[in-house]
């Protein structure tokens, strides 16, 4: 009797092993990479380990796809561990960032759309509020007796906890920030998932972290717009202490996506009534700490308000300046670079001079303007939002009147920009809406069908990351980009900049972080791949700096021959970064054992090393534009 009770039991509890699933079974985890996306409904796929690779003083991101291939699940924790090397070094602590993917409708596709309308993950909400330091908590309300007024907590969107349904994905988005003072090496570490019930599992991650480092600020130079948009996301008066402690939280936003951050006016000197500068200690020093913290590379001289043209060109003083005010024009641009350059800061100044000069009469305007700047300050550099070939034949040359030329990216002619930059001007390049080759591009009969990567939420995260690789391929120097807060239909659910159709992203990488309760922004997938491709643009930089243009441009090939022909293949921006890695290792290594041994310090003195820094960007990007100038000569 007792032998067939024994037996029984075993039976039952066979059954019960079948019944209750492991956490294997009941939550499923997968590895991608920062450049794929997930739907909701979507079939699970990606690997089984999470593997990156990064220089140090550089940030790189995965998911992890949270899914519940037999039953509902509901996540009440994910943490991620130490990143440890096998000596004992980490990456730990604020290093390691862990947001939530939420999803957004795209209800009308963008023109020319790659994607269909749908729901897609691309803002990414923090599981720590970067304010206060503490986690996001739900909204609720609790009453301690019926019919007495509820207390509400929390706020609608956090990160955790969250569920997941039977068939269904959630994914996680990760960012490890390689210190500075890493040490080289591969680190070791896992994400764990946490559900009701008690149950868990892990996905193992690894990080090789490359012996280089990259600089602090952003060696491609670029502008990304202001931040006046913010005002009414938050519902803050524009120039208001509330208005300017949001604005800082954006701008530190932008230099953590290597992006240069807008300055904001409230640091910049006063300008008097005859053009002259009034500098406030306290701002200046307030400034200073700004171009610091942030890593300001490039600074914008704003226009002179005494030099302000008609936006009418209707109007018959639509290109005239009174000589009193030409003088005071004069005396400001002239004190605003003095000041810049007796703080360091004139190497890369320049002045947003005209946007799109669409008409004979605009070019008129750009050469009155850029004739006072270029008299006040020759060497201050103008930059007007233009092609780099006329719009009409007829129309007067603006070339004496524009240093730096920025064209949409479907109005870009290699030809053309090599002759510019042999010219001593620089290019830059910039994107809005979606605009393909006008008739008057040279080589129209051969693009007019082509087009560019535009950037909306409906196309694949690879347009993000690819601009740079493909600046680098025209010796492009620069990126210009119109807004990243404009107005949109609603920033959470319908995020689309309707002209009347709707472009959905377009102008706009930050959420508000009001429904979060985050009184900033919120970072979106698609401004954290533009962070990457700058960062590979600061690989391509420093392989230039040890052997040459022509050795980097080889893998620029790989992925980026030209704007009508890039990559969206993932693996092959990494395989191209990784190649980028090996061969500056290579070089580096070379270096240091041709060198020898360092010597050895006379009694009293010390040797000091030096490496690439951010301090040298400014000789160094004109070594860049010397070697171009030179490649395109010959």
């Amino acid at each position: 009797m007792k032998k067939e009770t024994l037996v029984v039991a075993f039976a039952f509890l066979t059954i019960g092993l079948h019944l209750h699933p492991s956490a294997a079974d009941t939550i499923a985890l997968t590895a991608l990479s920062c450049m794929e996306r997930i739907g909701q409904n979507q079939e699970t796929y990606g690997t089984a380990t999470a593997e990156i690779k990064a220089a140090r003083n550089e940030v790189e991101s995965f998911q992890v796809v949270v899914a519940a291939p037999e039953e509902n699940i509901s996540v009440v924790k994910v943490e991620m561990s130490d990143l440890v090397e096998r000596n004992g070094s980490r990456i730990a602590g604020p290093n390691i960032r862990l947001f939530r993917e939420e999803y957004v409708r795209v209800r009308m596709s963008t023109p020319r759309a790659e994607l269909p309308p749908g729901l897609y993950p691309d803002p990414l909400v923090p599981f720590v509020n970067p304010e206060t330091g503490e986690p996001i908590e739900p909204l609720t309300q609790t009453r301690k007796r019926w019919g007495e007024p509820a207390t509400t907590s929390g706020h609608d969107m956090y990160a955790v906890p969250f569920e997941v349904f039977r068939g269904q994905n959630q994914a996680i988005w990760v960012d490890v920030h390689v210190p500075e003072d890493a040490t080289a090496g591969t680190y070791r570490g896992h994400l764990r998932v946490h559900a009701s019930g008690g149950i868990s599992t892990q996905i193992a991650v690894t990080l090789t972290v490359w012996d280089f480092a990259l600089p602090e600020g952003p060696t491609h130079r670029n502008h990304f717009g202001s931040f006046g948009n913010i005002a009414r996301f938050f519902d803050v008066k524009r120039g208001s202490d509330e208005f300017k402690r949001i604005e800082m939280r954006y701008c530190q936003a932008m230099a953590e996506h290597r992006i240069n951050p807008p300055i904001p006016s409230h640091l910049l000197p006063d300008v008097n009534d005859d053009g002259s500068l009034n500098v406030v200690a306290e701002r200046h020093e307030a400034l200073k700490e700004f171009m610091t913290r942030f890593h300001v590379t490039d600074f914008e001289i704003p226009r002179s308000r005494f030099a302000r043209l008609p936006s009418s060109t209707l109007r018959p003083d639509y290109r005239m300046i009174s000589p009193a005010n030409e003088e005071r024009a004069r005396r400001y641009y002239r004190d605003f670079y003095k000041y810049l350059k007796d703080n360091g800061w004139e190497e890369r100044a320049y002045v947003y001079m005209l946007d799109e000069p669409n008409l004979r009469e605009n070019y008129e305007q750009v050469l009155v303007l850029g004739r006072l700047i270029h008299q006040a300050v020759p060497q201050l550099k103008c930059l007007v939002v233009e092609q780099t070939y006329p719009q009409d034949p007829s129309w007067p040359d603006i070339d004496p009147a524009v240093d730096i030329w920025c064209p949409l990216w479907s109005f870009i002619d290699r030809e053309s920009i090599s002759e510019k930059i042999a010219h001593g001007d620089e290019v830059w390049s910039y994107t809005a809406l979606v605009q393909r080759s006008p008739r008057y591009h040279p080589q129209y009969e051969r693009v007019n069908d082509f087009d560019p990567p535009y950037w909306h939420i409906d196309r694949p995260l690879t347009v993000y990351r690819v601009p740079p690789w493909i600046n680098y391929q025209y010796g492009i120097t620069g990126l210009l980009y119109w807004s990243t807060v404009t107005t949109v239909i609603e920033p959470w659910f319908n995020p689309a900049f309707a002209h009347p159709r709707h472009y959905n992203g377009g102008g706009f990488l930050f959420y508000p972080g009001v429904p979060c309760g985050i009184d900033g922004p919120v970072s979106s997938m698609r401004v954290k791949n533009l962070r990457d491709g700058m960062e590979d643009y600061e690989y391509l930089a420093l392989l230039e700096e040890s052997a040459g243009r022509k050795a980097a441009k080889r893998i620029v090939d790989m992925v980026a021959p030209n704007w009508w022909n890039s990559s969206k293949d993932w693996r092959q921006f990494l395989a191209a970064r990784e190649k980028l890695a090996e061969q500056i290792l290579e070089l580096k290594n070379a270096h240091v054992e041709s060198a020898g041994p360092p010597p050895t310090p006379p009694a009293g003195k010390t040797v000091v090393e030096h490496e690439y820094s951010p301090g040298s960007r400014a000789s160094h990007f004109k070594e860049l534009m010397s070697d171009f100038q030179s490649e395109i000569g010959r």
